[in-house]
């Protein structure tokens, strides 16, 4: 791989439930003159996939409703600052309040995470294959924090169709020698990448990433293959 093109899918209206991302996206991309090829990749947020399949919730805005959300959402709460709770969610993942979004969402109401982001990947692949006859990747994104650093950054939730970590041990570096512990967050550098071309404020759930090399390409999720077990977790 020598060149990577990352492109924001436009045209993308309000998304509610029962809506079929498949066919949003084919359609916006159709108009912005764009098709898809064999092992694109396509990023979509976790907010869309959440509309989409009802996980948008009545809230009254209140302190003690917020608090009952995300213990609905969370196995357990591992640090509390004020009104900041970094939970632990029922997929595994170590976030802010349960990743409950109260941001592009209709007053009154929050958006939940996808129940099983790397299932919503898959069949968002399998339905790309059945109407294109195209095999492509993709990864269901959400925005995290991230400790010791400032600022946040997307993540991969889900995958399907591509490796999620690139397995470096064992392999030689430029000096020829071997690599112990190297194993590199594809889908997580994936992620990051697509939200750069996106907008908060413009509708632009997805992003087309064209020109990763053959090796990303294979089977895998992010709930067997990213997400760090408490086991084997220093900081829990």
């Amino acid at each position: 791989m020598s060149e990577l093109r990352i492109v924001a899918v436009r045209g993308v209206g309000e998304v509610v439930e029962g809506d079929d991302l498949v066919a949003i996206l084919l359609e916006a991309l159709d108009a912005q003159g764009l098709a898809l090829e064999h092992h694109d990749v396509v990023s979509v947020t976790s907010k869309v996939v959440s509309k989409s399949e009802g996980r948008v919730v009545a809230f009254d805005g209140t302190r003690e409703h917020r608090e009952r959300l995300i213990d609905q959402e969370s196995t357990r709460v591992l640090r509390r600052r004020g009104d900041l709770r970094i939970t632990e969610t029922h997929h595994g993942f170590v976030n802010a309040n349960a990743g409950i979004d109260h941001s592009n969402t209709a007053a009154g109401t929050a958006v939940l995470l996808p129940r099983d982001p790397d299932r919503s990947a898959r069949r968002f692949r399998a339905e790309v294959r059945r109407r294109r006859g195209l095999d492509i990747g993709v990864v269901v994104t959400d925005t995290f924090g991230r400790a010791w650093r400032h600022g946040v950054a997307d993540v991969a939730l889900g995958c399907a169709g591509l490796h999620p970590i690139l397995d470096l041990r064992g392999t030689p570096d430029d000096r020829g020698r071997i690599l112990d512990v190297t194993e590199v967050a594809a889908v997580d550098e994936i992620a990051s990448a697509a939200n750069l071309v996106l907008a908060k404020d413009a509708h632009t759930p997805f992003a087309l990433i064209r020109g990763l090399g053959e090796h990303y390409f294979g089977e895998g999720s992010v709930a067997q293959h990213v997400v760090r077990r408490a086991p084997g977790d220093l900081f829990r």
